[in-house]
This record gives C-alpha cells, sequence and structure tokens, in this order.
C-alpha cells in the first residue's frame, strides 16, 4: 500500500513537471516553425492542430459561467496568435519554394481550402477572404477591442467600491476573514483580468492586419519567383502561387475568425449563473409572447404572393410551437403557504402556548425569498455567519434566530425582536442594492432615498445597472440580504447583555469546563454561583467588553470571590482584563488618546456621586454633561480616534451608565484600566457650565 502511495505521489510529481514545461516547449516549438523548413505532411499536421485548439478556445469561452473562470484567455490569445503567424511563415516558404510544382505542394490542407472551398478560383478565393477580414476586423475585432477597454476602465474604477463592500460584508459577520480573503483576491484578478483583455485584444487586430500583409507578400512574391526564377507566364504563376497564397491565407484566417469570436464572447460575458448558450436559450425563448408575435409576422409574410411559401410558413409553425410550449411551463407560485386554520370545535391545550423567542426575524411575504434557497436565498447562510462571527469575537455562542413570515408587515418590511420585543425594524427590496454613503460623497445616483438601518447612515436604493456607477463613485454597495445581516448584527452587538439568559451562561460554563476542568469545578458553584457570574458577565457585555478571556475572568472572580457585590466584582474583573479592553479599543498602540473632565467639575462629580448622604447630582449639570460628552465623543469619531472618557475610578461605573444613553460609543475607562506600559494623551476636556 505504500509504495502504491508512493508511485501515485511520484506520478503526480512528474505530471506538474510535464504541466510547467508545456507553455516553454510551445514557445519553443511556435519559434522553430518560424526558422525551420518543414515538409507538407508536418505543415499539415500543424495547421489542423492550429484550427483544432481554436475550437478548443472557442467552446471553453461559450461553456464558462464567468470570466475568471477562463482567467488564463489573454496568454491562451497570445499562443495562438504567435502559433498561427508562426504557420504562415513557415507556409509562406513552403509555397515561394515549391509553389512551381502545383497546388499540392504546400500540403493538403490548403490545397483543400483552395480547390474545395473556392472552387480552383483565385479570384473568388481574394472576395471571401477579403469578406472573412471585413468581418473580423471591421467588425469582431474592433467591438472585442473597444468593450476590452471600456470593461477595464470600468472594473479598475470599481474595485475601490469592491473592497470596501467586502470589508462591509466582514464587519457585518456575513463572512469571515477567510472568505474575505479570498474576495478581495478575487476583486484584484478580475481587475488584471481585464486589464490584460484591453492589452491582449491588440493581438486580434494585429492578427488580422498580418493577415492582409502576408496574403499580398504572397502574391506579389510568388508571381516574381513564378515568372522570373521558374519561367511561368502570368497566368501560369497566377493559377499556382495565388491559389496557394489564398488558400493559406484562408487557412489561417478561419482559426482566426474563431479566436476572435472566443474572446469577444470572453468579454461580453454578463451573468454568474449560468453559460452562455443557456442563458440565450433561458433570455431568447422564454417568451410565449415574443415567439407568438415573430410566428404570426412570419405566417403573413408567407402569405404574400411571391414570397417562398413554404419556408416562411414552416418556421413560422415551428416558432408558435416554441411559443406553445414555453406557454405551457408551470410557473413556481411565489405565494407563502399557508396552513390551516384547525378546527373550532378542538379544545385548547398546552400545545396552544407557544414560548417567545429569544431572537427572532420576522420578514413580509417579499422577503421569503431571501431565505428560499430555491430562489438562491442566502439569508439563513448569512445569519449563520453573523453568529459564528459573534461567538468568536464576543466570547460566546448567541441563540438561534427564529425566521418566520408575518403577514402583518409591509411586502419589504421586517423586524428583529428580543424576547418579543421589537428592537430593529427597517425594509429591504430583493434585487435590489443599497448604496450606503460613508461620508462626503456628493455624486447623485437614480433611486430611492432611505438610511442604513444599522448605522443611520444616508443611503439610497438603487437598480442593478447603477451598482458599478455607485461602486465607482465610492459608494458602499450592498444586496438586500446583507442589509439584514449587517442589521441582525448590529442588534445582536447592542443587546449581548441581554442574549446572555442563564442557558448560554451554563453553556458556557460547561465549555470552559472542558479546557480548564479544574479552575470551573474549584469556582462554580463552590465560590461563584452561576447567577452571579451571569451577572458579572452581562455588566461587562453591557458596556462591550469582550468575555473571550473566560479563564482570566473566573481567576479574577476565585481571588475575589469574598465581594458580594456583583458590581465590585466586575470592577476587579475588569482591572484584571485592563490590556484587552484597551486593545478592543484602540488596537495595538502604545500612546492613548483620551477625553477628560475637567477638574473642578470631576470633584464635583465624586461628591455627588460617591457620598450617600451627600447631595445628589444636579439635573442641569447631569444634562449638560451629557450632552457635552455625546458633542465631543462624535468629534473624536469624524477624527478617527476612540472616542474614550478617562475618570477615577470612583465614579467610573456611574459615569457609563450616566453617559450610555447620550453617547452608546463612548468609552469610559478608569484610571487603575490603563495598562502599565502604555502612556496617555489628553485631548478634549468636559468643562462645567462656569468653567
Amino acid at each position: 500500500m505504500n509504495q502504491l502511495h508512493a508511485l501515485r505521489h511520484s506520478a503526480l510529481r512528474n505530471l506538474r513537471g510535464a504541466n510547467a514545461l508545456a507553455a516553454p516547449l510551445l514557445v519553443i516549438a511556435i519559434l522553430a516553425l518560424m526558422v525551420l523548413p518543414m515538409p507538407p505532411w508536418l505543415l499539415d499536421t500543424f495547421f489542423t492542430l492550429n484550427i483544432a485548439s481554436s475550437l478548443i478556445v472557442m467552446m471553453v469561452a461559450a461553456y464558462m459561467i464567468r470570466p475568471l473562470d477562463f482567467a488564463s484567455f489573454p496568454s491562451v490569445l497570445l499562443l495562438t496568435t504567435l502559433m498561427r503567424l508562426s504557420l504562415n511563415v513557415a507556409s509562406s516558404r513552403v509555397v515561394l519554394m515549391e509553389g512551381h510544382t502545383g497546388a499540392g505542394a504546400a500540403g493538403a490542407v490548403i490545397e483543400a481550402f483552395g480547390h474545395f472551398l473556392i472552387g480552383g478560383n483565385f479570384a473568388v478565393g481574394l472576395i471571401v477572404f477579403m469578406i472573412i477580414v471585413v468581418i473580423n476586423f471591421i467588425v469582431i475585432t474592433k467591438g472585442a477591442e473597444r468593450m476590452a477597454e471600456v470593461s477595464a476602465r470600468f472594473t479598475l474604477d470599481a474595485m475601490p467600491g469592491k473592497q470596501m463592500a467586502v470589508d462591509a460584508d466582514l464587519n457585518a459577520g456575513v463572512i469571515d476573514e477567510k472568505e474575505a480573503r479570498r474576495r478581495r483576491a478575487e476583486v484584484g484578478e478580475e481587475a488584471n483580468f481585464f486589464g490584460s483583455m484591453d492589452g491582449a485584444s491588440k493581438f486580434v487586430r494585429g492578427d488580422a492586419i498580418a493577415g492582409i500583409l502576408i496574403l499580398v507578400i504572397n502574391i506579389v512574391g510568388g508571381l516574381a519567383v513564378g515568372m522570373l526564377q521558374h519561367g511561368l507566364s502570368a497566368s501560369q504563376a497566377a493559377d499556382s502561387y495565388i491559389l496557394l497564397a489564398v488558400g493559406d491565407a484562408l487557412v489561417a484566417q478561419i482559426p482566426a475568425l474563431l479566436i476572435s469570436v472566443a474572446a469577444a464572447m470572453v468579454i461580453s460575458r454578463v451573468g454568474r449563473e449560468s453559460d452562455v448558450g443557456h442563458q440565450i436559450v433561458q433570455q431568447v425563448f422564454s417568451s410565449p409572447r415574443v415567439l407568438a408575435l415573430t410566428a404570426a409576422i412570419l405566417g403573413l409574410l408567407g402569405m404574400i404572393p411571391g414570397m417562398p411559401h413554404l419556408v416562411f410558413l414552416t418556421i413560422a409553425c415551428l416558432i408558435g410551437y416554441a411559443a406553445y410550449a414555453a406557454s405551457r411551463k408551470p410557473v413556481a407560485d411565489a405565494n407563502v403557504a399557508i396552513a390551516p386554520a384547525p378546527p373550532g370545535d378542538v379544545d385548547a391545550s398546552w400545545n396552544d402556548l407557544q414560548p417567545v423567542d429569544l431572537l427572532g426575524l420576522e420578514l413580509g411575504y417579499r422577503l421569503i425569498a431571501l431565505v428560499d434557497k430555491n430562489r438562491n436565498g442566502d439569508l439563513l447562510s448569512r445569519i449563520k455567519a453573523v453568529r459564528r462571527k459573534f461567538a468568536q469575537e464576543v466570547g460566546f455562542l448567541p441563540p438561534a434566530v427564529h425566521v418566520r413570515d408575518n403577514l402583518d408587515l409591509k411586502p419589504g418590511a421586517y423586524r428583529i425582536t428580543l424576547r418579543g420585543v421589537v428592537v430593529g425594524e427597517g425594509e429591504a427590496f430583493p434585487g435590489m442594492y443599497m448604496a450606503i454613503n460613508p461620508g462626503g460623497i456628493t455624486t447623485p445616483l437614480i433611486g430611492t432615498s432611505t438610511r442604513d438601518p444599522a448605522f443611520d447612515l444616508p443611503a439610497q436604493w438603487i437598480e442593478e445597472r447603477q451598482k458599478e456607477i455607485a461602486q465607482m463613485a465610492g459608494y458602499t454597495v450592498v444586496d438586500a440580504s446583507t442589509v439584514l445581516a449587517t442589521h441582525l448584527s448590529h442588534v445582536v452587538q447592542t443587546h449581548a447583555a441581554k442574549l446572555l439568559s442563564r442557558t448560554e451562561t451554563q453553556q458556557l460554563v460547561d465549555y470552559i469546563g472542558q479546557h480548564v476542568p479544574k479552575l470551573i469545578e474549584e469556582v462554580v458553584p463552590k465560590l461563584v454561583s452561576i447567577a452571579t457570574l451571569q451577572k458579572v458577565l452581562q455588566l461587562l457585555l453591557e458596556e462591550s467588553v469582550h468575555i473571550r478571556d473566560m479563564r482570566t475572568i473566573v481567576e479574577c472572580l476565585a481571588e475575589n470571590a469574598g465581594a458580594t457585590d456583583a458590581a465590585e466584582l466586575v470592577r476587579h474583573v475588569r482591572i484584571a482584563l485592563a490590556p484587552a479592553i484597551v486593545q478592543q479599543i484602540y488596537g495595538p498602540v502604545a500612546e492613548l488618546d483620551v477625553m477628560a473632565i475637567e477638574p473642578n467639575l470631576e470633584r464635583l462629580l465624586i461628591q455627588a456621586l460617591t457620598n450617600p448622604q451627600g447631595p445628589a447630582l444636579d439635573p442641569g449639570v447631569a444634562d449638560m454633561l451629557v450632552n457635552h460628552a455625546g458633542s465631543l465623543a462624535q468629534q473624536q469619531e469624524e477624527q478617527g480616534l476612540p472616542a474614550c472618557l478617562l475618570v477615577p475610578d470612583a465614579i467610573r461605573p456611574t459615569m457609563a451608565r450616566l453617559l450610555r444613553r447620550k453617547a452608546p460609543r463612548l468609552h469610559v475607562l478608569a484610571h487603575s484600566e490603563i495598562p502599565e506600559n502604555q502612556t496617555i494623551r489628553i485631548g478634549p476636556v468636559i468643562r462645567g457650565a462656569t468653567t
């Protein structure tokens, strides 16, 4: 068995080595065609291989799903063009040297093209060749070149918007880091591909021009060689050399035409769900009304006197039958099946009591398609990704999301519920895209103005044809499923403390117990009960502190198990988690930009908030403090800095609760929570009314 595996690995290595040598050997063989004389039978072989390779390339282009499926096409285009030009050089050498001996001097392929396709008449051959060149050069090549230029420009301009869309999906938890890297690489590969196609399209154009010049050179050179070297008359030289030159040109132009068509098909490819043939059949021949009208018009034309009645009426009947067959295809019912109502005479039971969903998502009937896999709905997979990303970042697995339809909602509306209470709602439109303005973009779009439901940014619902324009302008463009998933991710992050029920806490303890069983056995529930642990974790989550480091949390609770107040335990845990909390806010930096409170106001707050018998905080002062802190936090965020307020330890919990409503993204840190290896830099200062 080991020997069999070794032989298999050896064969795979040899195959990879052969594949790596394929391109260099092919280039060497192509260059040899230009330099070395070739016998007619070998020319026939290469001409046949040239036609076969062109057919293969065109078939691959026809059956690909997206342009990147044929990412090697620019290189293939270069090699096939070089191969055709090398064959032209080799065949021209044979035609000029042996053309006086007859039509078979350059091989059977050129002779067949010279006799069978054009009937041995070089005048007809010249006309046919020029028509093919006009079709290839003026129509196909020119159009493909223009499409390549436009596609390359649009693709490069749209790169920033596509990268921002990938970052938005990553931040929303729709995709993980691995998928984000793959998508970023795909965006870069797409830009490189269309940039290469822009240059490679010049190969096709140059090949068409070279075909015309080579034909003229072969005709002039053949007449000169035949008449001056071999003593042939003008008519004899024309019959031999011009016929061979035209046959040689046609042999090269047919593969060139196939490659040009393949290039145009690759560049003009739109859509990623099916190949070109299936797309054309589905979009052109799927409408019974169009087919029926076409059949009726053909039938009327066929009845006009003098028209070929049989042909027109036969084709009209065939198209009419296609229209009838298309109209008989079953149409998928888009309505939502509603369960029949139970009989009225059935007595009530405990089964009629439906438990309240801890986390729910209600959809209007038009959004049902987003969760239907038969209609390419991917919302369920996105919701799974949201839960996975939340668990990886925050530190516990949130409850499953119960998705159900709600016919009381508007068709495109949705609701996010927490314990039966609506905590988020919005509206989405399947098939359309939301273009979110991250700030500072003034380019107008045609669409419906709205607000991003997750972060309340200005946005517009646009149609797919404006997607590229919006991305080039700098908008973050996302589809309806991403809008829902991002909103759900934001709601889950915001209400993390409420999602940590007793059940999730016990599951978290059981999971941590698998990795550090002795620690959990000694602390929970001997020193710290499940209820106390849950309360501590909830207080941490209320201030957006991640609880991934459960080992440190449990160890800290064990050291301070004598404290009975959960708030006091949280204070000790926050100090233990200080490096992680600071890194979560600032990232790996050495200097921390913080907001501070003016000293006089700080002393007033300490007196009012720490002395149980002292005066409470004046409502006017509290209102001024909250408003000023909220405006300064917004200024910090606009400058790209974290909004973080540094306060004394004694008032940190109270200040955090006081500022949470007005500035939910403002972090409040105590002096003891600043790690020793990091320094602080005081920025904006909250001042009192009299200061």
